[in-house]
């Protein structure tokens, strides 16, 4: 079994094309039987048959890096050693004394159309939308391109004391059957040498993957690293783009294609569009939606990025006179300083933080507005705002006031009165601990008692 192995290794290692390798084997043997196939220039299909009962069944798969395959009460699996994950690739089952042929068939041989690959890194949801969509569109017969392995951040506790979870676009990948690697850093030395040697993408394609790529990988792939960013670049550079966008106010936004540089967000726009927006917009819609704005032109402008009609070179460099970044954002920043700021400075971060951190403000229940806040009657409480929508009065048509009411008519909410006069609506509100609610049923929990913001 070893020499068979070791023969095998040495002829794909050498590049050489080999068309069949048959190996004979009792499933009740005590030992598991294992190959070890390491393809660094071609497409191997992998395809079982029970010849003792006659029935076919075929797992066919692509490999870019060091896989084992190995039989089991289930079939033939497939493990990938670097994202420990393992896929199942044919669910016969093998029952008694079975003699199994394992044929692997280098596919792309003799072929001259050979399609681009492409290494996909993501992270979040938004990406892994994003990966289904190319993964979609990579299965097309026309498509000059396949998605040949995915970069994503290492599995995470979910829960204090649940079990480690895929990230999102993981699982997507696990879905697919697409390799998939987690590297603890970009930077790591065996992460960049087996991209190297192994997956050798043409092209990568970044979405929200969440680290920074050092020269020596935007080295690898030929036609570049492309990457969606929801901006209107060069406007908010950096790791929190519409959270900042919507918290200046900015509209339109939009989200852009461009090759990744070694300066963050700084390379050459490929593509570009602009999107118009209702004020009262959160970046909880916003976001998914601009990354699948981002992917559709991805896959439009993919072919001509792979002929090499879209370069580094042709691409429009951007104006960095006009560059804006967009910082990443802390807890902190959620407070809402309804005493200083306008009611739509307030709005506006409220919908910008609506993912994370979320706006929250101090309010006291019960009391008057000079009471001590330790009084029995009183109560002090931590509330996130959840929806606001801005009062159509102008600024400083209202008396400065700390007292929060519900607005006269149906459907209004908790009218704050903010620093310049103008008038902010909690439209939906969640003390802590508690439930998140509308203000109409907020205000019927406080039966009868005064709200008040309270500057801490």
């Amino acid at each position: 079994m070893k020499f068979l192995v070791n023969q095998l290794t040495r002829i794909i290692m050498m590049g050489l094309s080999f068309h069949t390798f048959v190996y004979g084997f009792n499933s009740q043997n005590s030992h598991r039987i294992i190959v070890k196939a390491i393809a660094s220039s071609s497409r191997y299909s992998l395809s079982t048959t029970t010849t003792t009962t006659g029935i076919a069944a075929k797992a066919c798969r692509t490999f870019t890096s060091p896989c084992f395959f190995f039989p089991n009460s289930h079939g033939i699996e497939h493990y990938h050693k670097k994202s420990q994950s393992l896929h199942s690739l044919s669910r016969t089952t093998w029952g008694g004394h079975i003699s199994t042929a394992l044929f692997a068939t280098a596919a792309g041989s003799g072929t001259t159309n050979e399609k681009a690959r492409i290494l996909f890194l993501g992270t979040p949801d938004v990406a892994a939308t994003s990966l289904e969509r190319l993964v979609s569109e990579s299965q097309k017969e026309s498509c000059p391109y396949e998605i040949v392995g995915v970069v994503t951040q290492p599995p995470k506790r979910r829960q204090r004391r649940g079990k480690e979870v895929p990230s999102p676009v993981g699982m997507i990948a696990q879905e697919c059957n697409l390799p998939v690697l987690c590297p603890e850093k970009a930077k790591d030395d065996g992460f960049l040498t087996e991209l190297e040697q192994m997956y050798k993408p043409d092209l990568c394609i970044t979405a929200a993957y969440g680290q920074y790529l050092p020269k020596r990988f935007l080295k690898i792939p030929k036609f570049g690293t492309l990457n969606i960013h929801p901006s209107l670049l060069p406007r908010w550079r950096g790791a929190s783009p519409v959270q900042r966008s919507l918290e200046a106010g900015d509209n339109p936004v939009g989200v852009t294609v461009l090759f990744t540089v070694s300066k963050m967000d700084a390379g050459p726009i490929v593509r570009q569009q602009e999107l118009e927006i209702d004020e009262n917009d959160n970046a909880t819609k916003l976001l998914p939606l601009l990354f699948d704005m981002g992917t559709e032109m991805l896959v439009e402008v993919l072919p001509d990025v792979i002929a090499g009609k879209v370069t580094m070179e042709t691409a429009s460099p951007q104006e960095e006179e006009s560059v804006v970044n967009a910082d990443m954002i802390d807890s902190s920043e959620g407070e809402l300083f309804v005493w200083r700021d306008s009611a739509r400075m307030c709005h506006n971060k409220i919908r910008g933080f609506s993912m994370w951190p979320g706006t929250f403000l101090h309010v006291k229940i019960g009391g008057q507005e000079n009471d001590n806040d330790d009084d029995d009657e009183t109560e002090l409480v931590k509330m996130k705002v959840l929806e606001s929508r801005v009062c159509k009065q102008e600024s400083g048509s209202e008396t400065l006031t700390d007292e929060i009411v519900l607005g006269p008519n149906k459907g209004d909410g908790l009218r704050v009165v903010c620093g310049d006069g103008s008038v902010l609506e909690l439209m939906t509100v969640q003390p802590v601990t508690r439930k998140a609610m509308d203000a109409k049923s907020f205000v019927n929990g406080l039966r009868g008692r005064t709200l008040r913001w309270v500057k801490l």
